[in-house]
């Protein structure tokens, strides 16, 4: 065994590359778009060291062109889900045994490969699958991905480092073990890079996962699966399902080895599981970790000092980017009564100029949303906001399903704080914005308007604003923005998460979620014990 305490490589978020025209990786990454679309891809699931095709198979469609079939993803059933729990808890020993360092390296190539030669796949599949232009494509599933990946072996150093003082003729020493059991990784259709870090992190940290990405997800998930298996993860640590959900967790959270949870998804859904996890707590071997962040109806302020131009550009990109699917996105604004007007003007002009297509025009900013219950969901919203008088649609409104899930970015303007589209979140491109007069009161309905903090953003050129909302709001907002956009975390720089009903806050891309897959282990080692019971006040 070699033996060192070894230094991790140093730190650097990965480089955003531009996809100009004609630049080598737009030349590169519209190739491997053609070559996606050529071929038609067959999406196993992956438990120990099988590749399991049931023959149930369901079609991977890109939702901005629905009529095109990318492959198929092989479904399964309870079978499945017992069969991935065995094999995860059949590689755990072996797993966990292994140094740290290898466990390390492990991830640190799958960095390296998604840097590299599984760049344009990656980003590829994304943008195909889940309807992502080129940069956004870029940001999450190269660059995001790429950061958790490094960043967290980190972060892993930094914990194992974390050691006890010791006093004379004493050494206290402290382990982190991975948790008893397997976790359980439930991740969302919106972000590759979340898909694979949440069962990544749990893992580098010695445990072993049942893997169930979305079902709206999975053809860039199972690249993310090629990856990691390229880079020699052993059969058995991460086990990838395409099983309905609710049967999977009937199954998953009765098991008694069920050890911790890592989720991102809806708040409805998370809060059910919880009530499931505790109705169950009695058959588990160990109290389960539950990570999860959930929604958002993430906030734009503005006061009557900030920049017009700041302003609208910061609830265009911030409302509209990834059609408004991001749990960060802008989408309720509080506009000061004065600065509305040239706002709206502002916003309005931008919007004109944004094009909304298919991914493989580079020059679509919009394109479409994931599904066609996610369609109908927001389109209810608009049709709704038409027919109320406290509603009024100063952009968009407008929508076609016909060949892809297109909904135009669409801004209500509304007479009441608490109309139903600034507190319920919709996650399309629908931004509602009220206009106030009292900076003071608007801070209080901000803080009261929904059940969510996850993220929100002030815009202001007047430092006492700026202290003052950040103050108030302290609550309201896990990642909160000093005059920018509401979005676009970044791993290392902007920790994220948030509390009320929007998760648990455990800061995925920085130490603090990391911690959540340990159960520490405190040894003292006595070097000269006592001989002896009794103690010297005991004498005469």
């Amino acid at each position: 065994m070699a033996n060192g305490f070894f230094n991790v490589p140093a730190l650097q978020n990965e480089v955003v590359l531009d996809y100009a025209p004609n630049s080598s990786e737009r030349l590169k990454l519209e190739a491997a778009i053609r070559e996606a679309k050529s071929t038609e891809t067959d999406i196993p699931m992956y438990i120990g060291n099988e590749e399991i095709r049931t023959g149930k198979k369901v079609a991977v469609r890109p939702p901005h062109d629905h009529q095109h079939i990318l492959g198929y993803y092989h479904e399964g059933d309870a079978s499945h889900v017992k069969s991935a729990i065995e094999a995860a808890l059949a590689a755990k020993q072996g797993w966990e045994d292994m140094s740290w360092e290898s466990r390390a390296a492990i991830f640190l190539k799958a960095a390296d490969l998604i840097s590299g030669p599984y760049r344009y796949k990656l980003n590829a599949a994304t943008m195909l699958g889940q309807s992502k232009n080129a940069y956004q494509a870029e940001i999450d599933s190269a660059c995001e991905l790429i950061d958790f990946l490094r960043y967290n072996v980190s972060y892993l150093s930094q914990i194992y480092a974390q050691q006890p003082v010791s006093s004379k003729g004493v050494w206290n020493r402290m382990e982190y073990r991975p948790l008893e059991g397997f976790v359980y990784a439930l991740t969302p259709f919106n972000f590759t890079a979340i898909s694979g870090n949440l069962p990544a992190s749990a893992a580098l940290m010695g445990n072993v996962i049942v893997w169930k990405p979305s079902e709206n997800q999975m053809y860039a998930a199972n690249v993310i699966m090629e990856i990691f298996k390229a880079a020699g993860l052993p059969d058995g640590v991460i086990n990838m399902i395409s099983v309905d959900g609710p049967l999977a967790g009937d199954i998953i959270f009765s098991h008694p080895e069920f050890t911790g949870l890592h989720f991102t998804g809806s708040t409805a859904v998370f809060q059910a599981i919880w009530k499931n996890i505790g109705n169950n707590i009695h058959k588990y071997k160990s109290y389960p970790r539950i990570v999860g962040e959930t929604g958002g109806k993430d906030f734009v302020l503005a006061d009557e000092t900030a920049n017009v131009d700041v302003v609208a550009t910061a609830l265009l990109r911030g409302a509209f980017e990834y059609q408004g699917q991001k749990c960060s996105a802008a989408s309720r604004a509080y506009i000061p009564k004065s600065l509305w007007p040239a706002v709206k003007e502002k916003l309005l002009s931008d919007l004109k100029k944004v094009k909304i297509g298919t991914v493989e025009d580079f020059g679509n900013f919009v394109n479409a949303v994931i599904s066609e219950k996610s369609f109908d969901k927001i389109v209810s919203y608009i049709e709704n906001a038409k027919n109320d008088p406290k509603a009024a649609i100063v952009a968009g409104g407008t929508y076609n399903k016909s060949t892809g899930y297109f909904v135009d970015p669409t801004v209500i303007e509304v007479s009441d704080p608490y109309y139903v589209s600034m507190c319920e979140e919709i996650f399309g491109p629908v931004l509602s914005v009220y206009v106030y007069e009292d900076f003071d009161e608007i801070m209080e309905i901000i803080d009261n308007t929904s059940i969510y903090a996850l993220t929100g953003s002030v815009i202001s050129q007047d430092r006492a604003t700026i202290e003052k909302a950040v103050k108030r709001l302290r609550n309201a907002a896990g990642n909160f923005y000093i005059n920018d956009k509401p979005t676009g975390a970044v791993v290392g720089q902007q920790p994220f998460g948030g509390a009320r009903g929007s998760g648990t806050n455990d800061k995925s891309g920085s130490y603090l979620n990391l911690l959540r897959w340990v159960s520490p282990r405190t040894i003292k080692e006595t070097f000269d014990p006592p001989k002896n019971y009794t103690y010297p006040f005991l004498q005469s």
